[in-house]
Order: C-alpha cells, then sequence, then structure tokens
C-alpha cells in the first residue's frame, strides 16, 4: 500500500451501517480522504425446486422507491454464520426450508466505499411451509421462473438486483456445469 491512515473516525452510526472517514498520507507526501461504508454483510439463497424453477420474489426497495425481483437475502447478525442466516431468510420470505443448501461464492457488492460481502447459497429439495416476514415484507410475492425466463428478464432489464444476477451466475458457472 502506497499510504498510511492518519486518522479514522466514525461519523455515523445507525441500524443497518455505520460510515467513517479516514485520513490518509500517500508515499508521496499527499493527503487523502476515504469515506467507508460498514456493513455486517448478508446471505443470499437461491432456491431451485425439484423441476428446476428458481424461487425469486418481489418486494418493494424503499431506497429505489420500486418494486425489484430477487432472491431472497438478508444482513448478517453480528458473528452470524452466513449459511444460518440463507436459511433464516429462505424460511422467513418464501415459506421453503431446504433439505440440500450449497455454498456458491461470496461477492464483494460495492468495493470503492463499502465492506459488505454477501455470501451465495443455492438451495435445493424443498419443503413448502408458511413464511415470517418482518414488518416491511409484507407485501413481499413469491414467483417461481425457468432459467431462460430468468435470463430474458435480467436481458431486458426486468432483474436489475446484482446480488441476484451474482447468485444465478454463480449457479450457471459453477454448480449447473460441474
Amino acid at each position: 500500500m502506497n499510504y498510511k491512515t492518519i486518522k479514522s473516525e466514525k461519523i455515523f452510526s445507525g441500524i443497518v451501517f455505520d460510515v467513517k472517514v479516514d485520513t490518509l498520507k500517500y508515499n508521496s507526501g499527499n493527503n487523502g480522504r476515504r469515506e467507508v461504508i460498514h456493513h455486517n454483510g448478508g446471505a443470499v439463497i437461491l432456491p431451485i425446486t425439484n423441476s428446476g424453477k428458481l424461487v425469486l420474489i418481489k418486494q418493494f426497495r424503499y431506497p429505489l422507491q420500486e418494486i425489484l425481483i430477487e432472491a431472497p437475502a438478508g444482513k448478517l447478525e453480528i458473528g452470524e454464520d452466513p449459511m444460518v442466516c440463507a436459511t433464516r431468510e429462505l424460511t422467513e420470505e418464501t415459506g421453503y426450508t431446504a433439505k440440500k443448501v450449497t455454498p456458491l461464492g461470496k461477492i464483494s457488492t460495492t468495493p470503492g466505499f463499502c465492506d459488505e460481502i454477501l455470501y451465495l447459497y443455492l438451495a435445493q429439495e424443498l419443503i413448502a411451509g408458511e413464511h415470517n416476514r418482518e414488518e416491511g415484507e409484507y407485501g413481499m410475492e413469491v414467483f417461481e421462473y425457468t432459467l431462460s425466463e430468468v435470463d430474458e428478464m435480467i436481458k431486458t432489464g426486468k432483474i436489475i438486483d446484482s446480488k441476484t444476477i451474482a447468485a444465478i451466475y454463480h449457479y450457471k458457472s459453477f454448480y449447473l456445469k460441474n
């Protein structure tokens, strides 16, 4: 690295994330400043039915003020195992449980300003049940799509959620090919 951190100050402490500002000194002698969002990370789970359909949800996303099509996901509690989070979110959002859960990888969502890491999982051998949604998730809807339908929705911009696109990519590239 070509810098030293001179000062690090937390300027915001929130429920979902914190923000810190770091003052840097580069080896060249120039000063720098970095604003970093700290997020505990999360888990994403891509449920696949026995007939090969992907189970996705539609939910309203407040920051965008629109409904998105996504894979079930949620934020990690401090120290929580990502697989525990993923399986909790699967049931919470869809009502399904899975006999088989496979790690697909992990992604950095926005490494230019945020340290969030999302862990990706595949859920198979699904068992239907009752969802247990949180208050902000009451309008959520569950849908099943074929892989070709999902590919088309990504291509046409109907699916724009990056974690969902990454989970589908990992599923297609690393799981289906093996």
